[in-house]
């Protein structure tokens, strides 16, 4: 069975991490959805770069995800954290046991905001650990604390992907998908 990833997307997402993450986990074989909340598909992100989002957040929140990822960038985690139908969402694909994740600005802005730090290990954007409380800042790159998968930022984009890749598929997976990338 093929694991489902859905990717959150908003005006000003980090590029870098998002076309990142969609790639990796496409690569290994993984089902991934590229959901807007915006009202739009056709989104900007930080530095320029124009995505198209495979469809709407408002249309898959009925459905089931083997991992929730939320990209960084210091206005699209903005906007990923004050969007209530994904902050719902997210709080029950934690309190059901199943992954998430978010990299750079968006652990410390929209999961912080989400509630589901507490008592987790985890990393973010360095300069954004200051807006954390209830959970331990780790300064490592990507970090897994049982569902929770976090990681730094974009220098941390492609570890980050390959960990959610080995968190969803296994090692081997991991390895294949590292070899395909040269690594």
């Amino acid at each position: 069975m093929t694991s489902r990833v859905l990717i959150t997307l908003a005006e000003g997402i980090d590029d870098l991490q998002s076309v990142t993450l969609i790639d990796v986990l496409r690569r290994a074989g993984i089902e991934v959805v590229a959901a807007s909340i915006e009202g739009r598909r056709m989104l900007t992100c930080a530095r320029g770069t124009r995505l198209t989002a495979d469809g709407m957040l408002v249309d898959v929140l009925a459905q089931s995800f083997d991992l929730i990822v939320l990209p960084g960038g210091a206005v699209g985690s903005q906007h990923l954290a004050a969007h209530q139908p994904l902050q719902q969402l997210l709080k029950d694909q934690a309190s059901a046991g199943r992954l998430f994740a978010a990299i750079g600005e968006s652990p410390a802005v929209a999961l912080q905001a989400f509630g589901v730090l507490r008592q987790r290990r985890m990393t973010c954007l360095p300069g954004a650990s200051h807006q954390l409380s209830g959970c331990t800042f780790v300064d490592q790159p990507v970090v897994v604390d049982g569902n929770c998968i976090t990681a730094q930022g974009s220098g941390a984009a492609l570890a980050f992907a390959l960990t959610l890749v080995e968190q969803l598929g296994g090692k081997a997976l991991r390895g294949r998908v590292a070899g395909e990338l040269m690594m």
